[in-house]
C-alpha cells in the first residue's frame, strides 16, 4: 500500500524519489580502524519512554564499533537551550550530536555550533524529498543543510465525529460550524485554540497569515510581514477570538486549557498538536474516547497551512568524531529510525514512507490516517532567523493587544513591520 504517495501527491507535487545508498565507514562511517570502539554521546531531554533504548540498541547492533553515550538534557526547552548554548560557545567537545528544537538551526548554524551536512548527505546520496518538505527546510540556514528531522509535530484541526459529520474545509466553514454546533452534545464552547501571549500564539497567528497568505520573512530573510494576506489572515484570528463561540478567557488558553477543555466534552472543534490524541483516547481522563477525527487545519484564500514543531538532529561542530556522529543522524532521520521512533516514542516521522509502515499503523492507528498525514505535511517552519526569540518576542505583544481588542488587525501588522526591521537593522 503506497497511500502517502496519492495522499500527498494531491497537495505536494514536489516530493521527489529517495534514494538511500551506504558510504563506506572511512569516508562517513566513521573512519576508526577494524576493531576500535569510538563512544560518542548524544545530548536529548528525558526520554519517559522505551524509544532512546531501542534507538540505541538498534544503531550499536548495525555499527559495532559505534557506542552510544546518552546525555539526559532537562525536558524544559528553554533550559536545555541556554544548556546547549553554554556549552557550544565554550567549543566543547563534550557532546557530539544533539536533538535540536526546529527553531534552533538557524541560531545555532550562525553562530558556528553546528557542522554543516551538505557532503555527508551528498555522498550518501540521500534525497531529501521523501521527507516532510517543512521539517528539511527548518534545517536549512543559508542554502546549507545544518539538521535532518527527527520527528515533526503541526498544527492539527480536532473534531467531534458524532457532531460533525466532516471537518470544515476553510475557515469561514469552521466558523459556521462552530456556531452551529455551539451547546450540542454536551458542549459549552464552538471552537478551542491557543490565544495566550507565549509561543503558542505565534504558531496560531503563522497559522492564520499563512493561509491568506502572508509571510513573516522572506527566503533571504527580509521583513516581508505587512502585506494584505498577513492583514487578512490576523483579521480572520480576530473574528474567532472576539466571537461568542470560544471561551471568554481564551486569551488565557494554551494547550493545556485547551486539551483539558476538549477531552472533557466541552467543544467539538479543537486546534492543537498531535499529542492531544492519545489524551482523547484515554479512557481514564477523556470524556470524547472514539468520538474524534483529525484533519488539517481549515484553509483560508492562499490553502491550509499549520505551523511546524518538533525535533530535529545536529552535529556538534567541535566534535572529535564527527563522521560517527553522522552515521548516528543517518541512522536516527532514516527508515530504521523513524520506525523505531513511532512505535516505541509515538514520534510523528517525517519519513514519509513510515506512515505506510503495517507495523506502525498497528502501533498507532493515527498515523495511518490520511487526513493526519496531510495536516502534518503542511507544516511550514516559523520564521528561521537566528535572532527568532527576538522576534516571537515582538509577535506575541502585537498579536496578543489584536485578539484581544486593543490594535486593529492593520495596527498590529504595521507595528510589527516596524519593529521588526529596526530589530533585524532593515
Amino acid at each position: 500500500m503506497k497511500n502517502w504517495k496519492k495522499w500527498i501527491a494531491a497537495g505536494l507535487p514536489f516530493l521527489m524519489a529517495f534514494s538511500l545508498t551506504a558510504c563506506s565507514q572511512d569516508e562517513a562511517g566513521g573512519g576508526q580502524g577494524k576493531g576500535d570502539v569510538v563512544t560518542i554521546t548524544w545530548a536529548r531531554g528525558k526520554d519517559e519512554t522505551q524509544e532512546s533504548k531501542k534507538l540505541v540498541e538498534a544503531f550499536e547492533k548495525a555499527h559495532p564499533n559505534i557506542k552510544i553515550n546518552i546525555k539526559d538534557m532537562p525536558t524544559d526547552t528553554g533550559q536545555y537551550h541556554d544548556q546547549m548554548v553554554t556549552m557550544l560557545s565554550a567549543s566543547s567537545s563534550e557532546i557530539d550530536v544533539f536533538n535540536a528544537d526546529v527553531i534552533w538551526p538557524a541560531e545555532f548554524a550562525k553562530a558556528g555550533y553546528l557542522e554543516p551536512l551538505d557532503r555527508y548527505i551528498d555522498h550518501d546520496q540521500i534525497d531529501l524529498g521523501k521527507y516532510i518538505p517543512g521539517a528539511v527546510q527548518a534545517g536549512k540556514v543559508d542554502g546549507q543543510q545544518y539538521a535532518l528531522p527527527k520527528y515533526i509535530d503541526a498544527g492539527l484541526l480536532f473534531y467531534r465525529k458524532d457532531l460533525i459529520p466532516s471537518p470544515p474545509k476553510t475557515w469561514d466553514d469552521l466558523i459556521k460550524l462552530a456556531k452551529e454546533t455551539k451547546g450540542k452534545g454536551g458542549t459549552q464552547f464552538g471552537y478551542l485554540m491557543q490565544a495566550k501571549q507565549y509561543e503558542g500564539l505565534v504558531c496560531n497567528f503563522i497559522e492564520f497569515a499563512g493561509a491568506y497568505g502572508g509571510r513573516i520573512l522572506d527566503d533571504k530573510g527580509n521583513v516581508v510581514i505587512n502585506s494584505p494576506g498577513t492583514i487578512k489572515g490576523l483579521e480572520k484570528l480576530i473574528e474567532i477570538t472576539q466571537s461568542d463561540f470560544v471561551p471568554k478567557n481564551i486569551s488565557t488558553f494554551t494547550e493545556v486549557e485547551t486539551h483539558t477543555s476538549f477531552t472533557q466534552g466541552q467543544a467539538p472543534l479543537a486546534r492543537n498538536w498531535p499529542y492531544m490524541y492519545n489524551l482523547v483516547q484515554d479512557k481514564s481522563q477523556s470524556k470524547v474516547v472514539d468520538k474524534v477525527g483529525v484533519a488539517p487545519l481549515p484553509a483560508g484564500d492562499h490553502g491550509s497551512v499549520a505551523a511546524l514543531g518538533g525535533w530535529m538532529m545536529g552535529i556538534n561542530k567541535f566534535s572529535k568524531h564527527k563522521k560517527e556522529a553522522w552515521e548516528f543522524v543517518k541512522f536516527m532521520s532514516g527508515p530504521e529510525g523513524q520506525k523505531i521512533s513511532a512505535i516505541y516514542g509515538g514520534k510523528t516521522p517525517t519519513y514519509l514512507p513510515t506512515f505506510d509502515d503495517p507495523e506502525v499503523q498497528k502501533a498507532y492507528p493515527l498515523f495511518g490516517d490520511k487526513n493526519y498525514v496531510q495536516g502534518v505535511s503542511a507544516a511550514i517552519p516559523r520564521p528561521i532567523s537566528p535572532d527568532y526569540p527576538k522576534i516571537s518576542d515582538v509577535i506575541q505583544i502585537e498579536v496578543s493587544k489584536a485578539v484581544t481588542g486593543k490594535e486593529t488587525a492593520e495596527q498590529a501588522v504595521k507595528n510589527m513591520d516596524t519593529q521588526l526591521k529596526q530589530l533585524l537593522h532593515q
